[in-house]
């Protein structure tokens, strides 16, 4: 190996460790939400989604599967919520995943039988509760019913800029 063929190569070989230490220190910085406001502002988009799935199914008789991501992340670190509002949270998401296994066997046979027993009205309910007291804990803690719109760029997870 020729020193000179070291030297042509070099900014091909600087370019690709630093995208290798950017993709290391942007990995870094994400996590899983984490803080109480992260939590709430999760589960608070997604229980709106799921009020206007609701809507939609309601409505149209359109099934589409509700939205429970939020929820089998951070079932278990709810506890600085109220006790009441664990429950309705707990209910509504219940109810949420009891209906999506009913619409998967309704689309798997081919068969609207299924469907039958699905009253998105009930879920209504537990839905909305969860939406109050979600929108009540940001208000108190945070100051805003609203979750954060902003979206992170990609030198807020580099600069340490996240909120």
């Amino acid at each position: 190996m020729d020193i000179g063929d070291i030297g042509e190569n070099l900014p091909i070989i600087i370019g690709i460790v630093v995208l290798i230490l950017v993709q290391f220190f942007l990995r870094r910085g994400r996590k899983p939400q984490g803080t109480q406001r992260e939590i709430v502002q999760g589960l608070l988009s997604e229980v709106r989604l799921n009020l206007a799935i609701a809507e939609i199914t309601q409505l149209h008789w359109r099934t589409k599967r509700f939205e429970v991501t939020s929820w089998q992340r951070s079932k278990t670190k709810l506890d600085f919520l109220e006790q009441s509002l664990q429950i309705a949270l707990s209910d509504a998401y219940t109810m949420a995943e009891d209906f999506n296994q009913q619409i998967a066997a309704a689309k798997k046979y081919k068969s609207t039988s299924y469907m039958a027993s699905v009253d998105v009205e009930k879920l209504k309910g537990p839905l909305n509760r969860s939406k109050e007291g979600l929108e009540a804990w940001l208000q108190s803690n945070i100051g805003t019913k609203e979750p954060s719109m902003k979206s992170p760029d990609i030198l807020d997870g580099f600069f340490g800029r996240r909120r």
